[in-house]
């Protein structure tokens, strides 16, 4: 008859404390995120260099190097862009550069000048660098069809004077009060708040 129990396994003296505990299940959590992550293999990558040059982004952060790299566009980005769930609810966008994106980081992260960019960088890389679109002509009234070079975008300069301790602050002088205000640019995550809250004061409203 075959042993359903290891007898011959040693037995631990000490039972296993909570805090043991908590930190097993956190190493297993880490390590089973860790596996889900599709990292590239094989594919031709690229980096983009950020409009911040990284130097709003603490010390020590990915982003902080100022550059990122990302992947060519394949088949599974084509997918993200069609999935209906993802344009439902308004995630199509965060879900392509999440998976274009090569280094550990969270889309939540980026600054929205950064991932504006990140965007542009990503529709040259996948469709090139010819973006063609209609608009009306506010001078004759008519529409036109107009092919724009992106890769002729510039970036707007970050003035860093008005950087404070090369955090994402900045101090400005209100021209009327002329009260010292300190303001921050937004991170992707700030805008979901920001979103989040509006939606909340509409239903207060009603």
């Amino acid at each position: 008859m075959s042993k359903l129990v290891n007898e011959d396994y040693p037995k631990q003296d000490k039972p296993v404390s909570d805090n043991q505990l908590k930190k097993i299940a956190e190493a297993q959590y880490k390590a089973e995120q860790a596996s889900k992550i599709d990292k590239p293999k094989g594919f031709p990558t690229e980096i983009v260099e950020l409009p911040s040059k990284g130097k709003l982004y603490p010390e020590g952060h990915t982003l902080s190097s100022g550059k990122i790299e990302m992947k060519y566009m394949t088949a599974k980005e084509e997918d993200i862009l069609t999935n209906q769930n993802f344009i439902k609810n308004g995630t199509v966008i965060d879900k392509l550069l999440q998976s274009l994106i090569v280094d550990p980081i969270k889309v939540e992260d980026l600054l929205v000048g950064d991932k504006n960019a990140i965007l542009v960088a990503a529709r040259i890389l996948g469709y090139g660098q010819d973006y063609t679109f209609k608009y009306v002509n506010p001078t004759s009234g008519e529409e036109e069809e107009v092919t724009v070079d992106l890769t002729e975008a510039d970036d707007k300069e970050l003035d860093q004077n008005l950087l404070i301790e090369g955090k994402n602050e900045f101090e400005f002088e209100l021209p009327t009060s002329k009260m010292l205000i300190t303001f921050k640019l937004l991170t992707q995550e700030d805008e979901k708040k920001i979103e989040a809250e509006l939606k909340g004061l509409k239903k207060l409203n009603k």
